[in-house]
C-alpha cells in the first residue's frame, strides 16, 4: 500500500485535502484524524507536520507527500520534487532596513534571521556572502527592531507586514515556492504512485484549462484554430448547414474572456464555455 505524507493544517493542508478529494481519494473528515486508509486506491494518507513531511519521505517512512518547495529544499532530505501543484505559492526574499542593505553583498558580516535556515545558508554560500544565520521559528519580521538580527529572509506576499516595521525587500528571490508532490530520491517505480501522480496531474491540468466549444464559418475554421490550438489539435465537426463547422478545444482558464472576443470579432457564434471536472494527458 502506498503511504502517502499530506499537511496536518494550514491553508497547504486545506489546499492539499481539497486536490486529493478532487482526485477521488478518500480525505479525513475531520482535523482530529491523522491517519486515513483508502483501500479503494491502495493508499494510506498521513496528516503531518508541514515541515516534517520531506524528512519522512526522505528516509523512506513514507513513500510520496505533498508539502511546500521550500520546506523541501531547507530540509535537505534526500526527497526529491515530482511535480508541482498550482496552489501555496509564494516567494522567499531577503528584507532589512533602507538605507542600510540594498543587495545581497550588503549582507556581509551581518546577523540573517530566518525560519529556513538551510535555504539561507544555501543561497549566501552561492552569493560568496559570510553571514550569521539565526534561526527563528513563527515571525521574524520584529527580528531587527528586537536587536536579534540585521538583515531578515521570510515569505513575502504583499510586503505590507515588512513595511509596518519599516523594512523593505532587496536583492532578487531567494526562492519562488508552491506546494509540490516529493518522493523519496531513487525510490523504485510503484504503480500506485504513479496512478497518484497521474490524477493529480488531471486535477492540476482541469484547474488550469476550460473546455470551449463554438461554431464557425466552414472557410474560417483555420483561422480559428490557431485562435485556439488546444493541446494536440481541436476537434472539428461539420454541421447539418454545410456552410458552418462545431469547434473544440481546451483553452487556458486566464485566457478565456480574452479568445472568445477574439473569436466572435472572427465570426465564430455560440461560443460556450465549460469548467473540466478531471482529465487525463
Amino acid at each position: 500500500m502506498l503511504r502517502v505524507a499530506v499537511p496536518n493544517k494550514g491553508s497547504l493542508s486545506e489546499s492539499a485535502v481539497d486536490m486529493l478529494r478532487e482526485a477521488g481519494y478518500a480525505t479525513r473528515r475531520d482535523t482530529k484524524e491523522l491517519v486515513v486508509p483508502d483501500p479503494d486506491n491502495d493508499v494510506e494518507f498521513f496528516y503531518l507536520r508541514p515541515r516534517d513531511i520531506a524528512i519522512y519521505v526522505g528516509s523512506g517512512t513514507v513513500d510520496a507527500g505533498v508539502t511546500g518547495r521550500d520546506l523541501l529544499l531547507d530540509s535537505t532530505s534526500s526527497a526529491t520534487e515530482v511535480m508541482p501543484l498550482g496552489f501555496g505559492r509564494s516567494t522567499f526574499r531577503y528584507a532589512g532596513r533602507p538605507g542600510e542593505v540594498s543587495k545581497v553583498a550588503d549582507v556581509e558580516g551581518r546577523r540573517v534571521a530566518t525560519s529556513y535556515p538551510g535555504l539561507v545558508e544555501k543561497d549566501l554560500a552561492e552569493h560568496g556572502v559570510r553571514a550569521s544565520v539565526v534561526r527563528l521559528d513563527g515571525a521574524v519580521e520584529t527580528a531587527i527592531t528586537l536587536g536579534v538580527a540585521d538583515v531578515i529572509a521570510d515569505v513575502v506576499e504583499t510586503g505590507a507586514t515588512l513595511r509596518s516595521q519599516g523594512l523593505a525587500v532587496f536583492g532578487e528571490p531567494i526562492l519562488r515556492s508552491e506546494a509540490v508532490l516529493v518522493r523519496r530520491d531513487a525510490q523504485e517505480n510503484d504503480a500506485a504512485f504513479e496512478v497518484l501522480r497521474r490524477r493529480l496531474l488531471g486535477v492540476v491540468t482541469a484547474r488550469t484549462y476550460v473546455m470551449m466549444d463554438y461554431d464557425v464559418p466552414a472557410e474560417l475554421v483555420e483561422r480559428a484554430c490557431a485562435i485556439t490550438p488546444g493541446l494536440e489539435s481541436p476537434t472539428v465537426s461539420h454541421l447539418q448547414d454545410p456552410s458552418w463547422c462545431a469547434v473544440r478545444s481546451m483553452v487556458p482558464r486566464p485566457t478565456t474572456n480574452r479568445v472568445m472576443d477574439e473569436l466572435y470579432d472572427l465570426g465564430a457564434r455560440a461560443i460556450l464555455v465549460t469548467d473540466i471536472a478531471a482529465c487525463r494527458l
